[in-house]
């Protein structure tokens, strides 16, 4: 089996400069303060948080997920495009080798955004993935985008 490749867009109201700064500059602090129930803490092993760093997201007590290690790829802060790869996690989808993420954020007509994410899947050799679980993976993120969404709008002059 070859490389899996998805597209999605989400729209958000959120303007695009502050929703890159929100999900992808600063996600180490929001996160956790925002969703405890899901992420226990996000944090920076190897490297200052831009193209060639390695950061842990760890989940918390009672979530499906233990931890998942990121490579980040490339970090275009003008162009708010952020790239990054899934290289490690416990549980890991059997028969995977990485995941990568290519993310621009664009400016909306209404004044929020669109996220615009291409996710690759990579099996190692031969292995077939399991497509249920993939768009099990897709729904989960997009709730938790949505999740963060909602506290955001909630609060606007917080963030």
């Amino acid at each position: 089996m070859g490389i899996v490749t998805n597209d999605t867009e989400i729209a958000s109201a959120i303007p695009a400069a502050k929703l890159f700064k929100i999900f992808f500059l600063d996600s180490s602090n929001n996160f956790p303060k925002f969703l405890p129930q899901v992420f226990k803490s996000i944090e920076i092993l190897e490297g200052d948080g831009g193209p060639g760093s390695i950061t842990k997201t760890t989940f918390a007590e009672g979530t499906e997920l233990k931890y998942i290690k990121h490579k980040v790829d490339a970090v275009d802060k003008d162009n708010l495009i952020y790239n990054y790869t899934a290289v490690e996690g416990d549980p890991w989808l059997e028969g995977l080798d990485k995941i990568s993420y290519e993310t621009k954020i664009v400016a909306s007509p209404d004044g929020g955004s669109i996220s615009k994410c291409t996710t690759k899947y990579f099996p190692k050799g031969d292995s077939q993935l399991n497509e249920d679980k993939i768009k099990e993976g897709q729904q989960k993120a997009l709730e938790l985008f949505k999740a963060v969404e909602a506290i955001i709008l909630a609060n606007p002059d917080a963030y």
